[in-house]
């Protein structure tokens, strides 16, 4: 098991990312005023490390509804149902390294977990955040190797800075002794 240590990844430059769809009747949907609650029954659904509070989206997103209708999408299944989401972002300063794209608040119901959404998601997002920015971040858990996984077949890698730290060091350790995926090497 892996150790859980929250990291950021980076992914720079934005380069060339996969392409990859949505399985077959599934279906992007734009980010709609009163989505709050779809946005945050999502995230209940999916989080397994902590709870998510009534006011995380506010905090997180604030209040520009037409900002979010551009970098907010959520998946729509065959029946109608959102069942993830996912939010191309941004940092103005992150870490004093000046401005940044975000993969901010990836999250899937787990009842469609393991259906090939992931990937076309992330498609998405890169593919908003590369219109805008020549780099590209994410904060995330090392207890998340699947998620890890989808990152670093998108390009991210862990945050170098954060390396030396020998805590993260050991967790990406781990991490790589159960993924065991090429980008990380055997280090």
């Amino acid at each position: 098991m892996a150790i859980n240590v929250s990291v950021h990844m980076i992914h720079e430059p934005i380069g060339d990312s996969p392409v990859v769809a949505l399985p077959t009747g599934y279906s992007f949907r734009a980010y709609r005023p009163g989505d709050e609650a779809t946005w945050t029954a999502i995230q209940r659904a999916a989080e397994r490390l902590f709870e998510i509070e009534d006011t995380l989206f506010r905090r997180e997103y604030g209040y520009d509804e037409d900002v979010l209708a551009q970098r907010m999408a959520f998946v729509v299944a065959p029946n109608g149902t959102d069942v993830a989401t996912i939010t191309a972002w941004w940092k103005e300063e992150w870490q004093g390294r000046g401005p940044w794209g975000q993969i901010h608040w990836v999250a899937v119901r787990p009842d469609h977990q393991r259906r090939g959404l992931s990937k076309p998601m992330m498609t998405w997002a890169m593919e908003r955040l590369a219109a805008h920015y020549p780099r590209a971040m994410l904060g995330t858990s090392t207890a998340r190797m699947w998620a890890l996984k989808v990152y670093l077949d998108f390009g991210f890698m862990p945050d170098p800075a954060e390396l030396e730290r020998p805590e993260i060091a050991e967790a990406w350790r781990s991490v790589q002794e159960i993924i065991r995926h090429p980008r990380l090497g055997e280090g």
